[in-house]
């Protein structure tokens, strides 16, 4: 089964689980510090929730499809390579709290979409997964690089 993921970058993370719990009738599937996800079955939905800054508005930090395998990521990276898409492959890279394989693509506005299976679990965060953009493009909307990453280490690819 694959379904949409929506990373939120959120200031008040107790907050928002509390928010969502009662939104989407169900407690999170995953809960580190900082961090927080729901797999959430009606509508298949992944909601991610990232701990940004106090006192700032929620902005949504990337998109994604989560999917079962990595024959999965490699089809659709083969995919968006064939449509002449700038893509970064992340092979075995942990990022929020998982071990994954993943592709990277971005949309017209620059919002970033990641296809990406979920090999393991992880007790680390990561900061595997800084994400380069084709040249002109920005971070997510509230000027950080995408997932598990730091805008400062983003680098722009030609």
């Amino acid at each position: 089964m694959s379904r949409v993921q929506l990373a939120l970058r959120v200031s008040d993370l107790e907050g928002s689980i509390r928010f969502y719990s009662r939104l989407f009738g169900a407690e999170p599937a995953k809960r580190r510090p900082g961090y927080a996800n729901f797999a959430i079955t009606e509508p298949p939905l992944k909601l991610v929730l990232l701990e940004g800054d106090p006192d700032r508005p929620t902005v949504m930090d990337h998109l994604g499809v989560e999917v079962e395998t990595t024959a999965e990521v490699d089809d659709a990276t083969a995919r968006l390579d064939e449509l002449g898409l700038f893509t970064q492959v992340e092979a075995d890279t942990t990022c929020c709290y998982a071990r994954q394989d993943k592709v990277w693509v971005h949309g017209p506005g620059h919002e970033p979409w990641e296809v990406y299976t979920v090999k393991e679990d992880s007790q680390d965060y990561g900061h595997d997964g800084i994400v380069t953009q084709p040249m002109g493009s920005g971070a997510t909307a509230d000027g950080r690089a995408a997932c598990c990453s730091d805008a400062s280490a983003a680098t722009a690819a030609s």
